[in-house]
């Protein structure tokens, strides 16, 4: 069994000019990127190139219309390297424009092309949370199955990933919550995963460390003290990544597509809406487990006692980071309780196949009801 692959090369430099300067970003390089990041971090200091810029094809999290549309405008661009500087939407759609792209990108994430690699990839994440730019996974929303889609190819490992906390300052600090917290539940999910390994741990374990220890200081300081550790959350998010890009993540993720397709909910805050009571109910139908050894890991970062409610006090650490919404709260209704269940279970065996335990259509449905 291979227990681990870190593709990319990683590089980490204090300030987006030194990245720039050292990569040589030019004319034949094409920029997936926001106009809000474009002004101050590349037109400011000159770099001439191709770009993009993903709010003019549409807001919130990729779908499969929006990434069509963003096709047809980039083949207007002769380039040899995609270079996306963003949050999780740019990096993920900028990991399919290194393959070989169709008119329709639900052709890739079904499968029924396939996913050929043209293009050299960089990935310069601008939030906290996601890891993608070390994973071989894009997630996209497909609109006319009102679900969420993986796509998890070897091709869309990038050549360089890239962190740079400098650009992290600006996040908004809702998008440093939200994307924070989906780092924090990447790296729990994979220290529990069937895959997960003594390698894939030491990740997954520094990366809830270092997430954690940031939070408490939030919890205690203010949102303003996060700025004190970004080089911090941005090499914890990394891990997270390198951890969960191994091993994969499981039910949180399979269950918090049906309400972030839905609704629109930001990924890590779908993540988080499930997080808790998923690992209670892991916790319920087998405590002896390695979710035994996550307990540990948890409370001892928390400073908690490993036979309390180990998941009552995360979640109330995490509520001073990020106010947790009942499902009902985001549009959902009682109907669609069995609804999301079945089409979870219909949708989403890619990751519910890798949970730390196999959960009946009456658990998860549990799981939505507790929510609801």
């Amino acid at each position: 069994m291979r227990a681990i692959k870190i593709a990319p090369e990683i590089h980490v430099f204090d300030t987006f000019k030194e990245f720039a300067e050292e990569f040589n970003i030019g004319k034949n390089d094409l920029v997936l990127t926001h106009e809000f990041l474009y002004e101050p971090f590349m037109k400011s200091i000159g770099i001439e190139s191709n770009y993009i810029f993903q709010e003019k094809f549409g807001v919130g999290e990729p779908s499969d219309e929006m990434i069509d549309a963003i096709t047809a405008e980039m083949r207007k661009y002769e380039f040899d390297r995609i270079i996306a500087f963003g949050g999780g939407t740019i990096i993920d759609i900028a990991k399919l424009f290194s393959l070989k792209m169709p008119d329709k990108s639900i052709e890739l994430f079904e499968k029924t092309v396939p996913a050929e690699r043209i293009k050299k990839l960089v990935l310069v994440p601008t939030t906290c949370g996601t890891g993608s730019e070390v994973t071989n996974i894009s997630i996209a929303e497909i609109k006319s199955k009102h679900t969420k889609m993986g796509l998890a190819v070897d091709e869309l490992y990038a050549d360089y990933a890239v962190l740079v906390p400098e650009t992290i300052k600006g996040l908004p600090y809702k998008f440093f919550a939200t994307s924070s917290v989906d780092a924090l539940i990447h790296a729990i999910e994979s220290f529990v995963a069937p895959k997960s390994n003594p390698y894939t741990e030491l990740y997954a374990l520094k990366a809830i460390e270092l997430i954690v220890n940031g939070y408490k200081q939030i919890a205690l300081k203010g949102e303003e003290a996060r700025f004190d550790y970004l080089k911090d959350f941005a090499i914890g998010s990394n891990y997270a990544g390198i951890a969960f890009g191994n091993t994969g993540v499981g039910a949180v993720h399979a269950l918090s597509y049906s309400i972030g397709g839905a609704f629109h909910v930001a990924h890590g805050e779908a993540n988080y809406a499930f997080f808790t009571e998923v690992f209670k109910m892991y916790n319920k139908k087998n405590p002896n487990g390695k979710i035994k050894a996550a307990n540990e890991v948890i409370a001892n970062v928390l400073g908690v006692d490993v036979n309390s409610d180990v998941y009552g006090a995360l979640e109330d650490l995490l509520n001073k980071v990020l106010a947790k919404k009942k499902l009902s709260e985001y549009g959902m209704t009682q109907a669609q309780i069995d609804e999301f269940t079945d089409s979870t279970i219909a949708n989403q065996q890619r990751l519910l196949g890798n949970n730390y335990v196999e959960l009946s259509r009456d658990e998860i449905r549990e799981i939505f009801a507790n929510l609801y």
